[in-house]
Order: structure tokens, then C-alpha cells, then sequence
């Protein structure tokens, strides 16, 4: 079955319906720049708050390997995601430092992206459209892609059930489609995950 991850997680309220929701995943943004951000010490007072059963993603952009590993380290996260230009070097020195799992977010815009994708050494990977866009990208692009990923941009209640029917992916990842006036709808939240887990034959 489709696993799901809702990102951009920042409020005590959103922590109580994801509980209630039960996603496998939940994110943390700590790029500065997003409107999502959240300070390392409100995610753990979050995490604090966090199911057991759900494990948390922090969402980095182009941050320091130290400072990834230090919120892996301290179980404010469970999971580092690197959504900048982060290289394979930068996913050795982070291994270095932590031994737990690392996504690697890829930006899609032609089947030029795809050789990257399976090479790299990231736990996961995860494709997009562009940082936070909100938008699909042309999925035919992957359909041949042999590593299972998380497919992220542009979903929302209304294409996330196309989107596990047809590409099967092994995560889908939501942030904005889930939001109304900039923050978390709990009404979008859950229709969002009744519609993944409609069909437990599309696994």
C-alpha cells in the first residue's frame, strides 16, 4: 500500500490530526526561507507529541551536514530530507555523522533528470516539480523508473488517487494541497488520506 507523508507540519493542532490520521510520515521544514519553516526547538516540543507510530522528516535545503545530523542525532527528526543541490559527497558526510535514513528530493523536468535519480545513494528519493511549487510535473517522465520514491508536487484530494492508481509510487507527499489560507486543513488532511488508501489493490 501507498505510504503517505504530509509535510510542512508546524502547529500543536496539525500534530493532533496527523496522530488521529496516522500517516507513516510526517514533515518538518527547516529552510528558513519557506513559509512552513519551523525553529529545531518547536519540532521537538511537535515531535514530543508525535505518534510513535509516525516517523518525522526534516526538510532541509542546502544546510550544514552538521547541522542535519544534529536534529537526526537528537531524534527531533527520524529522517533527513535534502531538497537543495546537496551532492553525493554531501550524503557520504552526512552518513558519517548518522546512521539513519536520508532522502534525496530531485527536481523533474525531462528524462535527462532520470540517471541521477537511480544512482543515487540516498535511502529514498523523492521527485518533484521545483522547492514547495505546488505543481505536477509530466509523471510519464517516470514511469520507468526502477527504485521505488516518494512522488511529490501539485497533489491534492482531488489527482492523489490517479496519482496512486497509475504510477504506484511508494510514498506520495503533500504539503500546500493539504492547507487553506496557508495552514493545514484538517478536512483536506483527512480526505487526502481516505483517497490514498482507497484502494489498498493499487499496491
Amino acid at each position: 500500500m501507498t505510504k503517505i507523508k504530509l509535510c510542512g507540519i508546524s502547529r500543536e493542532s496539525d500534530i493532533s490530526v496527523v496522530n488521529e490520521l496516522k500517516p507513516e510520515y510526517i514533515g518538518f521544514v527547516f529552510a528558513k526561507k519557506s513559509k512552513r519553516y519551523v525553529a529545531p526547538e518547536a519540532a521537538a516540543v511537535l515531535k514530543s507529541k508525535l505518534s510513535e507510530e509516525i516517523q518525522a522528516v526534516g526538510v532541509f535545503v542546502n544546510e550544514s551536514v552538521e547541522q542535519v545530523a544534529k536534529l537526526l542525532e537528537e531524534n527531533i527528526i527520524d529522517i533527513a530530507q535534502l531538497h537543495g543541490s546537496e551532492d553525493e559527497n554531501y550524503v557520504r558526510e552526512l552518513r558519517k555523522l548518522s546512521k539513519k535514513p536520508i532522502i534525496k528530493a530531485f527536481c523533474i523536468k525531462n528524462s535527462d533528470d532520470i540517471a541521477a535519480i537511480e544512482c543515487s545513494s540516498a535511502d529514498y528519493v523523492l521527485l518533484d516539480s521545483g522547492t514547495g511549487s505546488g505543481k505536477t510535473f509530466e509523471w510519464n517522465l517516470i514511469k520507468n523508473i526502477r527504485r521505488p520514491f516518494f512522488l511529490a508536487g501539485g497533489l491534492d484530494t482531488q489527482n492523489v488517487e490517479m496519482a496512486v492508481k497509475e504510477i504506484k509510487p511508494y510514498a506520495v507527499d503533500v504539503s500546500s494541497g493539504i492547507e487553506t489560507d496557508g495552514y493545514k486543513d484538517a478536512e483536506k488532511m483527512t480526505m487526502f488520506v481516505a483517497a490514498v488508501r482507497k484502494e489498498k489493490s493499487y499496491d
